[in-house]
């Protein structure tokens, strides 16, 4: 295919896989009459990777990641979804990388259409291809439209709500927040225009103007600036960053209820399969520990701490493990929880790729605190977060991105502690 054309669909079922030299991000946005996302969660993605009748599928580093349309599923007043794709790296532009997009059957995995963006150059997003509903018939368009802001500029675009940073306590500079979550929106991006027809699909360069810088894709990590003070969940989600601190509190309420850390990573690209280890370690007041919750121990604290079991390799999209905590329950002399991640296997952290932990609502599941690691160190232990049960009775979560020298969750127990 070359910019512009269109095919028609001959299968229900498609999959758009876009293949590089180097690891992409591959995201999908639902899109309305308007060119808009009705929501956030119309944006598809590695950390969100389902929606209405459209999937994220991860490659796991050895193959391409893909996004799958089942047309049939895609609901009433969605009239296109756009595929878009970015280098993985933090800033990397698509220059001297040629991307190819293939358009596959999503049952038997036969190739419909392929379509290689040309003159690419400075950008480091792109939107790729579009299926869309025209006249009651799908079809797909090659459009190889460039972005020099990242993907957070596609999806603000598309109506998504991308954060900002929050203020700056004293004089330090603020870094950007890494995902692209629903948070307060930032000012509209300017998409390159797309390029004037090429006499050939293959030609590795786009020729054309981009846009000003604006805030980073969502698998880039922020800058060396720490995110600090207080804040709670009355606006909703949070994404946190390092060494800052939510209260576990919405509507003046403290949410004494079940609560999920859901922890996920990834191999680097071609990296080999990476065994990573989550477990919560349970302090008392004078940091003395009272117990861990790991693979090995799945539940402790009379049931209150319970851990999902051992992933051995980080494969596939969501959260690789989880641990839940009836806050209710906690015994009263449990008054600190660390949140820790090791790799069993010994590779160190700048070898994984897409590194998070989550707090969710167990009940509703429902999103409600996020922290992107920070940047990856040569270790093999982090001390992702931590929750400390206040005087009020509330508890606060602080993500802390700390790295140690440690391969099992023993020695964890007091870094741990320290950071308590």
């Amino acid at each position: 295919m070359t910019p512009g054309s269109n095919i028609p669909l001959s299968a229900a079922r498609v999959a758009v896989d876009v293949a590089a030299p180097v690891r992409l991000d591959v995201s999908g946005l639902l899109l309305t009459a308007d060119g808009k996302v009705r929501s956030d969660d119309d944006f598809i993605f590695y950390n969100q990777p389902t929606g209405p009748g459209v999937t994220y599928r991860s490659g796991g580093g050895s193959a391409p990641d893909a996004i799958v349309v089942d047309t049939s599923a895609v609901p009433a007043g969605i009239e296109k979804i756009v595929v878009t794709a970015s280098p993985d790296a933090a800033g990397q532009s698509f220059q001297g990388i040629e991307p190819t997009a293939t358009i596959r059957n999503a049952d038997d995995g036969s190739a419909l259409a392929t379509f290689t963006p040309p003159n690419l150059g400075s950008e480091t997003a792109l939107v790729v291809v579009e299926v869309y509903l025209r006249n009651g018939a799908w079809k797909v368009r090659a459009v190889g439209q460039g972005y020099a802001n990242g993907l957070s500029g596609i999806a603000t675009d598309f109506g998504v709500s991308v954060e900002e940073p929050t203020a700056p306590a004293a004089a330090a500079p603020q870094a950007p927040q890494a995902p692209v979550t629903p948070m307060a929106p930032v000012p509209p991006s300017a998409p390159v225009p797309p390029p004037a027809p090429s006499p050939t699909a293959a030609d590795p360069r786009i020729a054309a103007p981009v846009a000003p810088s604006a805030p980073v894709p969502p698998s880039a990590p922020p800058g060396p600036a720490q995110g600090t003070g207080k804040i709670n969940l009355d606006k909703g989600r949070v994404s946190l960053q390092k060494n800052q601190t939510v209260s576990l509190v919405k509507g003046g309420a403290p949410l004494l209820t079940q609560v999920k850390m859901g922890l996920g990573w990834e191999p680097a690209f071609r990296g080999k399969d990476i065994d990573l280890d989550a477990s919560v370690i349970a302090y008392g007041p004078n940091r003395n520990h009272l117990d861990s919750c790991y693979f090995g121990k799945l539940a402790i604290l009379g049931g209150s701490i319970k851990h999902s079991g051992d992933n051995l390799t980080g494969e596939g999209a969501g959260d690789d493990e989880t641990i839940v905590v009836d806050l209710g329950r906690l015994p009263a002399e449990a008054t600190g929880l660390v949140f820790t991640v090791n790799s069993f296997t010994g590779q160190k952290f700048n070898e994984v790729a897409k590194a998070y932990c989550r707090l969710l609502d167990a009940a509703t599941g429902e999103e409600l605190v996020r922290f992107d690691l920070t940047g990856a160190e040569p270790q093999t232990g982090v001390i992702m977060a931590k929750l400390i049960k206040q005087y009020s009775g509330e508890w606060e979560m602080t993500a802390v991105g700390e790295f140690v020298k440690s391969r099992t969750v023993r020695g964890m127990v007091k870094p741990a502690a320290r950071s308590l």
